[in-house]
């Protein structure tokens, strides 16, 4: 097959007109974006074959199809090709049914299911290794040897707490003795002291006799078992090795092109951003995909888009249909190699709030403060963006000796903050927020409609890893995150509702409206776990505490601007 017949097969045209829709002035930021109505027809394509080819995958978009069901995320990249034709190349994310190849979609950057690549030889090898382990673990003589082990230890742990029981009842039965020993002659002292020692002698000796026979004896029962499980430790290690030098092996097989067909390996672009090794699957998400493919054909990118395609996975929050943004942990620093020299939008994450921004003083007197953050504004300087409600706390008020801030709202989060004017009330309020005096309730709008009236969420959160600041559910490694809720009212298939969190946790307001196993209705204007829109639709409209030096019970509350 030809170099452009290869192209061709990937490379779709249009099926709608789109002579109406403008060109992008620049590429698409991956990381945090708006799509352009180019990639968002591209998208509804592919959407409407995906609906008609299941492609071997369970989706879990069936009735009675959720188990072992997952969905997988999806790419369009939109490109003219050396004709100067507008068209989309298609991608997705790791395998597709167990396979990197489907009819239209872009091929991986390096198959590792080559037949007869390393991969494939490799993975065997560590397949035999993890059957002969699970088969030594299975072992029925191995059980039998470590029942044996166990039971013994028990009957020697037991007769040496016997016979150490005894010596120390007999010690105090000496010291007894002993307490009388001024009224007693000198020769039967004498003897009382001599007839003590050599007790005490005996039952050391015994003690220690019977400590090397027990240990002698459990030495022959641990041999057995130590024969098995030294065999699979030996195993466990050697599949270890051989697993880190099969991703390093892969590490240095992937190569990605930039705009310039320069090539560089997923192992120097990590080392370069300072990371011993990539994370595990990068390289294989859709945008890397469709970009090396796009350069190496001589095909521009004009415009990129990725959406969720099924059901959601149980930890992360994806709505089937909805486009997300690149991830950063795996596919930032691949995609900063790959678009370098590209024109790009700007990273919206650089740029600060508009200029002139106020913060309005709800209340205040000499000891605090309670103020009402606007959207978009960070409740402290960040990594990137340095004005916050801090910086504006700090010009207010010169003269504060307390760290001002008490608490943090989310940067697209409007609503009341506490600011502590001097140490004794930073260290008041901080007190309540840790033993939950402090109450707190915020209103949101949720993009649907839901269809009971009250109820609490429960559900643990920590940091999405390879995806920050996304937070995700995590039975294991989650801290406890609590929600109590309150429907207000549906009006128009929306729904305003009152959040009572018991814990403050990043995004928990958040994630537990979007999460499947909460709410599983976003809140409006979420970027980063529903759509975007205007502003977040999450407002801290009431906060109740106790004036950390009056003592009086306080309630501040402002409404909400939507």
């Amino acid at each position: 097959m030809s170099e452009r017949s290869t192209v061709d097969s990937f490379f779709t045209k249009f099926t709608s007109a789109v002579d109406g829709i403008e060109l992008p002035e620049k590429f698409t930021f991956p990381l945090c974006y708006t799509p352009h109505p180019l990639s968002i027809r591209a998208a509804l394509e592919l959407q409407v074959r995906l609906e008609s080819e299941g492609l071997g995958h369970n989706f879990g978009l069936e009735n009675g199809e959720e188990e072992g069901a997952l969905g997988k995320m999806f790419g369009v990249l939109v490109v003219k090709n050396k004709d100067g034709e507008l068209g989309y190349l298609s991608a997705f994310s790791g395998k597709l049914g167990g396979q990197n190849h489907h009819r239209g979609f872009v091929p991986p950057v390096f198959d590792i299911l080559t037949e007869g690549g390393f991969f494939l030889k490799e993975e065997e090898v560590l397949n035999d290794l993890n059957r002969k382990i699970e088969e030594i673990e299975k072992d029925p003589e191995y059980h039998a040897a470590k029942a044996e082990l166990k039971h013994e230890s028990a009957l020697a742990d037991a007769e040496m707490k016997e016979l150490n029981d005894a010596f120390k009842a007999a010690r105090r039965i000496r010291k007894a003795e002993r307490a009388d020993i001024a009224s007693l002659s000198v020769d039967v002292a004498t003897e009382m002291q001599v007839r003590q020692r050599q007790e005490s002698l005996q039952q050391q000796f015994e003690i220690k006799a019977k400590s090397a026979y027990w240990q002698d004896r459990l030495e022959e029962f641990k041999s057995k078992v130590d024969a098995y499980e030294n065999r699979v430790d030996a195993m466990k290690n050697e599949r270890k090795q051989r697993s880190g030098a099969l991703q390093q092996q892969l590490f240095d097989s992937y190569y990605f092109l930039n705009s310039h067909r320069e090539e560089k390996s997923l192992a120097d672009i990590f080392q370069k951003g300072g990371l011993d090794q990539p994370p595990a699957g990068a390289g294989e998400c859709a945008a890397p995909k469709l970009l090396h493919f796009a350069f190496k054909n001589d095909l521009k990118p004009i415009a990129l888009a990725e959406f969720w395609w099924g059901l959601s996975p149980s930890s992360e929050v994806r709505k089937h249909k909805q486009y997300y943004p690149a991830c950063k942990g795996k596919c930032e620093p691949i995609l900063t190699h790959m678009l370098e020299g590209v024109d790009m939008d700007v990273n919206p994450m650089l740029s600060g709030p508009e200029a002139g921004i106020e913060i309005e003083v709800v209340f205040e007197d000499e000891h605090l403060a309670v103020v009402n953050k606007p959207a978009d504004l960070l409740a402290v300087p960040g990594k990137n963006v340095e004005e916050s409600v801090f910086t504006h706390m700090k010009k207010r008020y010169p003269s504060a000796t307390g760290p001002l801030t008490v608490h943090r709202l989310d940067m697209a989060t409007s609503g009341l903050m506490l600011i502590a004017k001097s140490d004794a009330a930073h260290k008041s309020l901080q007190r309540q927020f840790i033993k939950r005096i402090i109450k707190k309730r915020y209103v949101a709008v949720l993009d649907g409609e839901i269809q009971s009236t009250s109820g609490t969420i429960e559900l643990p959160l920590r940091v999405d890893l390879f995806d920050r600041p996304r937070q995700m559910v995590c039975e294991e490694h989650g801290r406890q995150a609590v929600t109590h809720w309150e429907l207000i009212e549906v009006n128009g298939g929306k729904s305003r509702v009152y959040f009572y969190p018991i814990t403050g946790r990043t995004h928990q307001l958040r994630v537990h409206s979007a999460h499947p196993q909460g709410l599983n209705i976003p809140i409006i204007g979420d970027d980063l776990y529903g759509t975007k829109s205007n502003r977040l639709h999450l407002h801290a409209e009431r906060i109740e505490f106790i004036h950390p030096l009056k003592g009086n019970r306080m309630v501040v509350q402002i409404d909400a601007p939507f």
